[in-house]
């Protein structure tokens, strides 16, 4: 059997996540599927995952990509000051990022959701590439979109 011919693409992103998270209620099943979908449907990125909050701390989740850091303290680096300040990072330079995490050297740019349901934050939503000032409005809306629809399983 081989990998198929077709790959998501960007506008396949809302589309796959809504259809993938109305026929499954875990969180966790949706936030690998999520990954995947984003990895694959995203032009220029290495990596896409989740992180979610334990015990005080942001704890890798499901994703795609190489090697990431395990544990994040809360208001460190990009995903760390997005939990603390419940709002959303676009950040065209990370290396530029006061307290920048470089969990994958090849990062130049990076956007971080918040995952907030019911004023609780679950975790986060990240999304690195190579390509600096990689993410802008557009993306930022569509991925405002994916989390909407996860939060709602």
């Amino acid at each position: 059997m081989s990998a198929p011919d077709l790959k998501l693409t960007q506008a396949d992103i809302l589309s796959s996540v809504e259809g993938l998270v109305a026929a499954e209620s875990d969180l966790i099943a949706n936030m690998a599927n999520i990954a995947a979908v984003l990895f694959e449907a995203l032009p220029r990125i290495n990596w896409a995952g989740f992180y979610l909050m334990k015990e005080g701390e942001l704890v890798l989740g499901p994703f795609q990509g190489r090697v990431a850091c395990t544990r994040i303290a809360l208001g460190r680096g990009v995903c760390g000051t997005a939990a603390v300040e419940k709002r959303i990072q676009r950040i065209d330079d990370v290396h530029s990022f006061p307290g920048h995490i470089a969990c994958d050297a090849a990062s130049a740019s990076e956007i971080v959701l918040p995952l907030i349901k019911d004023d609780v934050l679950l975790g986060v939503l990240d999304i690195d590439s190579p390509e600096p000032a990689r993410f802008g409005e557009a993306e930022q809306a569509l991925l405002e979109q994916v989390v909407s629809s996860l939060l709602k399983s």
